[in-house]
């Protein structure tokens, strides 16, 4: 851990931690650069940055920055929502299982969305109500997790109690729909980002710009002092229960504003922050790093599911699935093989 003073401020930072993030975001930064360029109209990498500069020819600005840049931005918003709502839930239950998909709150909002398209809604209203099912689920949730306080496995076991009723629930929604509603409404919940404009970037860009300095500068250091326990926390003046209540608020609204841009894109607020605390080897939160990583993933498995496969192009959400699901195997076989499971 090293400090950098400005002035009368400091920050603490954790050197390979500040490299990681720094990575992470080149990685990202360079495949939004080959995604900008690649499709039936091909530019080259050094026009896709003259154009996003404003340099660029005509054809080449209204391609980059009109059709394919909304698409890439949306992708790294939710990966970055995703993986910081992830990474939260995780480090409050004290579960590396713990992530919105696994704990119901991603179903929750599928039950919001699915009820506006059986009620016939539009496109914006679908996204409201992807939003709304998920503060609901997650409210829900709380309270009946709620005894005398939230504890880590209790949260667990009622998140997913939870995912397997909604999960039921929304299979029947999905039999009530029209034949063309249903499959809008499967695309859409295999986690898509086909389509997306600004209309859906900037609504979760507002959101990351009021609770990312919420959760990382206002309530970071008391998330670190929270690791070593409500009694400890409670000594250095953090108070546990109003912190989780919050912290949790913030999670659930992340991860239904990412649902409602792109779907439920499966198993990434799962894999980003693991990946990122063994990329950083520090036992902490790591929310910036996991941000980092999640925005590099997401748009990178959304290229590849764009190009790596042939003409057929795939949702995002298949690829992330694919891989995350391998990577819940690992983790549970190396669970077992260290005597936890």
């Amino acid at each position: 851990m090293k400090t950098l003073r400005v002035a009368r401020f400091s920050v603490r930072y954790r050197p390979r931690a500040l490299a990681v993030c720094t990575g992470t975001l080149a990685v990202a930064a360079a495949v939004a650069v080959l995604a900008l360029g690649r499709g039936d109209y091909p530019i080259a990498p050094g026009e896709v940055v003259r154009a996003l500069l404003g340099n660029g020819g005509a054809a080449e600005d209204f391609v980059v920055n009109q059709l394919r840049l909304p698409r890439v931005v949306t992708a790294l918003l939710v990966g970055a929502a995703l993986a910081l709502a992830g990474a939260l839930f995780q480090t409050l239950v004290r579960n590396p299982l713990g992530s919105p998909d696994v704990l119901g709150f991603t179903q929750g909002a599928a039950t919001g969305a699915l009820l506006v398209v059986v009620a016939g809604g539009s496109s914006a209203a679908l996204a409201g109500g992807a939003v709304a099912g998920g503060l609901v689920t997650g409210a829900l949730i709380h309270a009946l997790a709620w005894r005398g306080g939230v504890q880590g496995a209790r949260l667990v076991l009622v998140g997913i109690g939870t995912a397997a009723i909604l999960t039921g629930v929304n299979g029947y929604l999905l039999t009530r729909t029209q034949l063309m509603d249903a499959a809008r409404a499967v695309l859409w919940l295999t986690g898509s980002l086909d389509g997306r404009g600004w209309e859906q970037a900037r609504p979760l860009a507002l959101a990351l710009a009021v609770l990312v300095p919420l959760v990382l500068l206002a309530c970071g250091p008391a998330l670190r002092a929270l690791e070593l326990g409500d009694d400890a926390a409670s000594g250095l003046g953090v108070h546990p229960e109003r912190l989780r209540t919050v912290l949790l608020g913030a999670a659930v609204l992340l991860a239904s504003l990412a649902a409602a841009a792109a779907g439920p894109v499966n198993f990434l607020a799962l894999t980003a922050p693991q990946l990122a605390r063994r990329i950083t080897r520090s036992p902490g939160p790591n929310l910036a790093a996991s941000m980092c990583t999640g925005a590099a993933l997401l748009v990178t498995a959304d290229f590849a599911a764009q190009h790596l496969f042939g003409e057929r192009q795939l949702p995002v959400g298949v690829v992330t699935g694919v891989l995350g699901g391998g990577y819940l195997l690992w983790l549970l076989a190396t669970q077992r093989r260290a005597g936890r499971l």
